[in-house]
């Protein structure tokens, strides 16, 4: 009796040792650096195309430029796209008199129609009170955050049409925001402080500003940023160099943690990249990102492809060009647009199937006509 005691005993305390042993495991798994981006049977190397473009995916309007554009699917059931927008004939005054706007379809790929202003002018006494730019939306436990770039300053214009400046002021005061819904239809809860603010020290690759964020979340639920950063080295008011760099959270709403390397470099080059948009899929963080390669005084645009094992260091993907801002209509017909960029992409039952770009032509008078166009994505997955 004493016998079948103790190995009754033994078996529990084995027993016990298998379920610390178990749980140890199932913690590992949720970290994505240890074993989900080490099981490498689950990585595919993504070679990622356009498909052909309806004549409805087109937004614009004749009054306002249109630029950008990130989408989510609410609980009505309707796609639900904000954008920045501003006067056309003020010129190209973007940093100066953007607002983000919001407009809605039955389809990913359009039409679609403009319902509302999100994140309207609110007064110069706001961080981004003069303007809203460059949005990102993505809807993380039951909540929609959209992330973007704000600022404030004079408001002086500075651009004709056809004759694009820039007001330094407000290019300056960018800053990272992001606001917060229950509803893509909001209402939108804004902050009275950057979600991610320039750092202190002079020094900093983004002492000057920080801009254009992209935002993913991880698998073990953190947030992931890859942010746009001007510092003060080369000569104000322009700065530089212009680079990007990574911050991680473990909430949507900050506070990040910045980290010193910048991703996305060519040697040599003081603005090679820019509108990165990233995502998690497949083992892998993916990125698709503004490439801009200069050439003497001549400077070539095209979308380019990088992945990374943990978000912080990104590679070349193996397929690293997309496209030469060349899209396909459906009658067969080939355009190269001046600019394709802000790339936003749309996933869908956990699959990229849409990519949201900024487009623009430019007519005899050099003037700009700008609009966000709806791309059909095709990513062929190729296992190592």
């Amino acid at each position: 009796m004493k016998t079948l005691s103790l190995v009754i005993a033994f078996a529990g305390i084995c027993h016990l040792t298998a379920c610390k042993n178990e749980k140890k495991t199932l913690s590992a798994t949720e970290t994505p650096a240890v074993s989900q981006v080490s099981e490498k049977s689950k990585i595919s190397d993504y070679k990622i195309e356009f498909g052909k473009v309806s004549p409805k995916s087109i937004f614009r309007n004749d009054s306002l430029s249109i630029w950008g554009g990130s989408m989510v699917k609410g609980e009505d059931g309707l796609y639900h796209m904000f954008y920045s927008q501003w006067p056309k004939n003020i010129g190209w005054e973007w940093v100066n008199y953007s607002v983000i706007a919001h407009a809605v379809s039955e389809s990913p790929f359009g039409p679609f129609k403009h319902k509302d202003v999100t994140l309207p002018d609110r007064g110069a006494e706001f961080w981004d009170g003069s303007t809203t730019h460059n949005p990102t939306v993505h809807k993380f436990n039951g909540k929609y955050y959209l992330y973007y770039m704000g600022n404030t300053g004079d408001k002086k214009i500075v651009s004709t049409p056809g004759k694009p400046k820039i007001n330094w002021v407000h290019r300056n005061n960018q800053r990272i925001g992001v606001a917060v819904a229950d509803s893509p239809n909001g209402p939108w809860k804004r902050f009275d402080k950057p979600v991610l603010d320039i750092s202190p020290n002079d020094d900093a690759l983004d002492a000057l500003m920080t801009s254009n964020p992209s935002v993913c979340q991880m698998p073990d639920g953190k947030i992931l940023m890859v942010y746009k950063a001007v510092g003060k080295k080369d000569p104000l008011p322009g700065g530089g160099p212009v680079v990007h760099m990574v911050a991680i959270a473990d909430s949507p709403t900050g506070p990040f943690k910045k980290y010193p390397d910048p991703v996305f470099t060519f040697e040599g080059e003081r603005f090679p990249a820019e509108d990165p948009y990233i995502w998690y899929q497949d083992g892998k963080f993916r990125a698709i990102v503004k490439r801009i390669k200069n050439d003497g005084k001549t400077r070539e645009f095209s979308l380019v492809h990088y992945d990374s094992e943990d978000g912080i260091q990104w590679e070349k993907a193996k397929y690293f060009e997309i496209s030469k801002r060349i899209v396909e209509w459906e009658n067969g017909r080939t355009q190269q647009f001046e600019h394709l960029e802000r790339p936003q992409v749309y996933m869908e039952n956990g699959e990229p199937i849409a990519l949201l770009c900024a487009a623009d032509t430019l007519d005899a008078k050099g003037i700009r006509e700008s609009f966000n166009i709806q791309i059909p994505l095709k990513i062929e997955k190729i296992a190592n």
